[in-house]
């Protein structure tokens, strides 16, 4: 575990977002392996139908992922403050909350499905397989949450590398088990899901059995699970404006895909394959922001403020120079990545890609931009603005996907990520300069304090 109160902050931020940037790495193979099996085993169209559900993915689980990380924001900032006990409880409260929640998010979004793909109007061609590949991610949607909340938990109290090994083992299992299903019994796209669902529930079991046996700070008894009156409804109120900003977010992502599926099989497929090298670059930026959520937290918690103003101008200095090298290798190199996930012979698709590339790498340094700031406001235990953020953005990326792809097509529909992170920003900047004026007020009694001691 590590204290993220203590130390250079541009050392401890980036030492702590080396395993996050790793394991985002991970994630994104483990993504990644469905799009690029199913391409080379599978054909276009199984392609075409395992990414066409990428958007309705992102709603359901970029839930899961947005409400996880509030509730961590609050065992972070009891870490930071010394509080174990409280750390525990926040733990167990987090645990209860994740399972309520699964339950209704699994309900809700098999009952909704075909009405949610008929609004995107996905390609009949691809229906079936998309319908049957969607539905056996969304039931496995517990054990997302399961590893969710306990990898969340133990970034909360300074330890990122655990999760990123367990993930690296979810990965070889998912991979392995997709390849058997697919090569040896024919199972198709169901074989993909499959093997993504089962992976995760290794994943959710090694890593339980790691906090168990290795980190007494989150090892549950019983009596932990006794909450607090309030304890409940405090994480839930912390988890939900995270997971539905999430959601928002993945909303505009729905509309730039039915914006994209009006374009034809070879749009949705360049789209898929070009989102998932975009996926990469954008997880590595967004693990710089998540970094900053636990070391905000751990040090709004212990009072030392000083050192989260000092931590965003280290990490945006971080992150921006990574977005301009990304984006570099994503205009220079895209054509053959995109090859990774459909044939060379494929050229309207891989022409279709580069242009997403042309549209999105340059302007990277505005995402990292976001990331810094929508995460520090989030472990400042700000949700609101973050919130409202999500919002521009899914305004701003629906109104001009389809906008645009009228008159630019393929190309106009990928302009509507860098517009709608300009969007979000919109809320952030003001949000976070008043929050430095508080910060700076709250500095100032705090060193006074401290001389007087």
């Amino acid at each position: 575990m590590q204290d993220l109160t203590s130390g250079k902050p541009a050392k401890v931020i980036l030492m702590f977002a080396i395993p996050l940037m790793l394991g985002n790495m991970v994630q994104q193979l483990y993504n990644i392996s469905d799009t690029l099996i199913v391409g080379q085993t599978l054909g276009v169209n199984s392609l075409a139908a395992v990414g066409a559900t990428g958007s309705i993915q992102f709603l359901v689980m970029g839930f899961v992922q947005g409400f996880s990380s509030g509730m961590a924001i609050i065992t972070a900032q009891r870490y930071g403050a010394q509080n174990v006990r409280g750390v525990r409880e926040s733990y167990a409260a987090s645990i209860v909350a994740a399972l309520i929640m699964s339950l209704i998010l699994t309900v809700v979004s098999l009952v909704f499905i075909d009405n949610l793909m008929h609004a995107m109007q996905m390609p009949a061609a691809i229906y079936g397989q998309a319908k049957l590949f969607i539905g056996i991610i969304l039931a496995g949607t517990v054990m997302t949450m399961g590893y969710n909340v306990i990898s969340n938990a133990l970034r909360a109290v300074g330890d990122s590398k655990a999760p990123l090994y367990y993930l690296i083992i979810g990965m070889i299992v998912n991979v392995s088990l997709e390849l058997l299903l697919i090569l040896k019994f024919h199972w198709g796209v169901e074989g993909a899901a499959t093997a993504t669902v089962f992976a995760q529930f290794v994943t959710v079991v090694i890593s339980h059995w790691h906090i168990t046996r290795y980190t007494d700070t989150l090892r549950l008894s019983w009596s932990d699970f006794k909450l607090k009156k309030g304890d409940l409804r405090q994480h839930m109120m912390a988890g939900l404006p995270m997971g539905f900003q999430q959601s928002i977010i993945a909303i505009g992502s729905v509309t730039l895909a039915t914006a994209v599926n009006t374009l034809g099989t070879d749009a949705v497929a360049a789209n898929t394959a070009a989102s998932k090298v975009d996926q990469i670059s954008t997880q590595l930026l967004m693990s710089v922001g998540v970094a900053m959520a636990t070391y905000t937290a751990q040090n709004f918690g212990a009072g030392k403020y000083d050192r989260i103003l000092e931590g965003v101008k280290s990490s945006l200095k971080m992150s921006i120079s990574m977005s301009f090298v990304l984006g570099a290798i994503e205009v220079i190199f895209g054509r053959i990545l995109v090859t990774l996930f459909v044939g060379a012979g494929q050229h309207e698709v891989m022409d279709l890609a580069q242009e997403f590339f042309w549209a999105n790498g340059p302007f990277y340094f505005i995402l990292s931009t976001l990331f810094v700031l929508r995460y520090t406001l989030q472990g400042l235990g700000d949700v609101r603005t973050p919130t409202f953020a999500g919002m521009g953005e899914m305004v701003m990326r629906t109104i001009t996907a389809f906008a645009l792809v009228g008159w630019l097509g393929f190309f106009g529909a990928s302009l509507a990520n860098p517009l709608a992170w300009l969007g979000s920003l919109l809320f952030l900047v003001p949000a976070w300069l008043r929050m430095v004026k508080r910060l700076r007020q709250l500095i100032k009694p705090a060193a006074v304090e401290e001389n007087l001691n």
